[in-house]
């Protein structure tokens, strides 16, 4: 792929030092390679942008509001192209992907009602002093750079992408290594959209291209998501330039089953949390914490269900868990198994490496997992869950905040007056209680603690890409 850099509405070669080999997880394979940008290149991504900015920032909500509509209609249109490269390049099954999909639809479609609802740039706010009138302005915050992982392409882009677009912000996209390709849907759709040239810039690359973005003194805003050993580098770039950033990061986080819950149900959700995407989601809930009166029922019931999904290739078999995405994912969550044997750890289901081509894990669970093991403790990014029995609502809640983490969570409890005790008392961003990880675009996304800065999705997310200015003047 020789044009695999979208800048100033343009179709360029990459100039950098780096080959990008872009990988099928399932075969363990490379599919095609492309030319990381280079350094200059992203100082053209960042100058297309702050050139556009001038006129972008002035076209009127609605037409903003036009253009992202027309997003969301486009990837509905090349809906089998992008579920298929989402299945070869992650390893998801059909069904993950489909979703994936969906979900970037619903966020465009989302954020264009939101443009449209903007309030007009003027409003005017009530003094109490007289003598003096008022009135506030949302402006966008100006160029931004947008820096997303490779477990969640195409949707956490959308995520960014949209409604940075609809605050009338200009954005350079820089996709993860791993997954570089399906991202340039979008400048394809800006194409043929005419979205005005520089208004969305792509460019791939590895450390040095996602460094010289970060580091860029022509940025008014970066959004991070991934890791937070990638997130502190990145929070430190932005110190020194005195630019705010929203920080999406890692996650380790709880599921609490009481004893009243229904174990059959009960086992679904925690699977599905532990499970989809090969439990490469910062979200997945890897700490299980049981109560002592349903753990005998659940844990057997709960192994079973790990033993009996399919795990394959989702482009060759009716699957339930793909692979993991990378040689370099499968190589750490294989290292946890390993410290999980010299921890003397009791494995109940998985807890290896598959002997097959493709980077393949079982599903894993451990029991009686100590507070201080390393795979209680740290993010494993694979579907690895580990579970403790707790006696009483009061253990389960300071276990589940035991955590440098505080991303989400999820209560299962047919008592609902203390599910929705447990979830206000939760030092998360987000609790479903007794259900799937169901994330809806009006709802918010983010953290606390060392699981980021800000918020992503609902009107939150809009703010995100917005300044308030305020013009007060005086009537003497």
């Amino acid at each position: 792929m020789n044009t695999s850099h979208y800048i100033g509405g343009r179709w360029v070669e990459g100039q950098g030092s780096d080959c990008i080999n872009v990988n099928e997880p399932a075969l363990g394979l490379p599919f095609a390679e492309l030319m990381a940008a280079s350094v200059a290149q992203v100082d053209q991504a960042v100058s297309a942008a702050r050139q556009a900015l001038t006129t972008w920032k002035r076209v009127c909500s609605q037409a903003r509001a036009a253009y992202l509509r027309g997003f969301a209609e486009q990837l509905g249109q090349r809906r089998e192209e992008l579920i298929a490269l989402q299945m070869r390049n992650n390893g998801k099954p059909r069904h993950e992907a489909e979703i994936d999909l969906d979900d970037a639809i619903a966020t465009f479609a989302y954020y264009a009602d939101l443009a449209e609802q903007l309030p007009s740039k003027n409003r005017e706010v009530p003094l109490a002093a007289p003598g003096f009138t008022a009135r506030t302005r949302l402006e966008p915050v100006g160029v931004v750079g947008l820096i997303v992982p490779w477990n969640f392409p195409l949707v956490t882009s959308a995520w960014k992408l949209a409604p940075a677009l609809a605050a009338g912000c200009t954005v350079v996209l820089k996709p993860s290594e791993v997954t570089p390709l399906i991202e340039l849907a979008y400048g394809q759709i800006a194409d043929s959209l005419g979205l005005p040239a520089g208004v969305l810039n792509i460019v791939n690359g590895k450390a040095e291209t996602g460094a010289a973005l970060s580091n860029h003194n022509g940025l008014d805003k970066l959004s991070f998501t991934g890791s937070n050993s990638v997130g502190s580098l990145v929070m430190r770039s932005a110190s020194a330039q005195c630019r705010p950033v929203t920080l999406e990061l890692g996650g380790k986080s709880a599921i609490v089953v009481f004893d009243d819950c229904d174990p059959d149900q009960a086992v679904q959700w925690i699977v599905a949390g532990i499970t989809w995407n090969a439990g490469q989601m910062c979200s997945a809930t890897s700490r299980l914490l049981v109560q002592e009166g349903i753990a005998d029922t659940l844990l057997p019931r709960l192994q079973a269900a790990l033993q009996k999904l399919r795990v394959g290739n989702p482009l060759a078999e009716d699957v339930d868990m793909g692979p993991l995405t990378s040689q370099a994912q499968w190589l750490k969550v294989a290292s946890y198994f390993a410290t999980a044997r010299e921890e003397g750890l009791h494995c109940l289901a998985g807890g290896q490496a598959l002997d097959r081509e493709g980077w393949f894990v079982s599903p894993t669970l451990y029991t009686d997992v100590p507070k201080d093991s390393r795979l209680w403790t740290e993010e494993i990014f694979g579907p690895v869950l580990c579970a403790r029995r707790f006696a009483t609502e009061e253990q389960a809640i300071a276990e589940a905040n035991d955590s440098r983490f505080g991303l989400v969570a999820t209560v299962c409890c047919a008592d609902l007056a203390r599910a929705e005790r447990v979830a206000d008392a939760l030092e998360v961003g987000h609790v479903w209680i007794n259900s799937i990880q169901a994330v809806f675009v009006e709802t918010s996304w983010g953290g606390t603690k060392g699981s980021g800065i800000g918020r992503e999705l609902g009107p939150w997310g809009l703010s995100a890409y917005q300044s308030v200015k305020h013009v007060t003047r005086c009537l003497g």
